[in-house]
């Protein structure tokens, strides 16, 4: 039998997702209190994705958004990472407010303590994807859409972080990857 490489590789990125996911559900959390999200989407869902990055582009007028949905096709996997809302009680004025009660009036005003936890799961996600030698990028833009289809339930920060492993990283040099060809699977 003989593998091509090109004909893996969602194949052999689903398992570095998989421990993309634990590393985001082990990292450190304000408290200890783990109100972090983790999913992973794949061809149709990525797609599906895309396909509403589109829309939600040509509905704000953001066009980074709109090359950012043609940028995730060719990634064969994408992780979501978020975290739901909810005050840690420190009162540490850190959001904004005085205290956690004052800001509770307030409820979609992300806790800054919510932030630092999603920003720590990224960062652990992150590492595991370079130390698989996998390319990435924490995209703000997925996660965007991603909360206005409510892919997370609850969530209300969420970022993606496509993944690839074909022989340029397609998410920083995106001129070569507007012209490679698009993974639909």
């Amino acid at each position: 039998m003989l593998t091509n490489e090109r004909t893996t590789r969602t194949e052999r990125l689903l398992p570095v997702a998989g421990e993309m996911m634990t590393a985001a559900r082990t990292a450190p959390k304000a408290k200890g209190i783990d109100i972090i999200e983790v999913a992973v989407a794949t061809g149709e869902t990525i797609g599906l994705l895309s396909k509403a990055m589109l829309e939600y582009s040509e509905k704000t007028g953001l066009g980074f958004i709109a090359r950012d949905a043609l940028n995730i096709l060719h990634a064969e996997v994408i992780v979501l990472i978020g975290t739901k809302q909810q005050t840690q009680g420190l009162n540490c004025g850190y959001c904004g407010f005085e205290s956690c009660e004052a800001k509770k009036q307030f409820p979609d005003v992300p806790c800054s303590l919510n932030t630092v936890d999603v920003g720590i799961a990224i960062g652990s996600a992150c590492a595991v994807a370079a130390d698989h030698r996998v390319d990435c990028r924490v995209m703000f833009s997925v996660g965007r859409v991603a909360l206005e289809l409510d892919m997370l339930p609850g969530c209300g920060n969420i970022f993606g972080i496509p993944i690839s492993c074909s022989s340029k990283n397609p998410f920083f040099d995106r001129t070569a990857a507007l012209n490679a060809p698009v993974n639909i699977s």
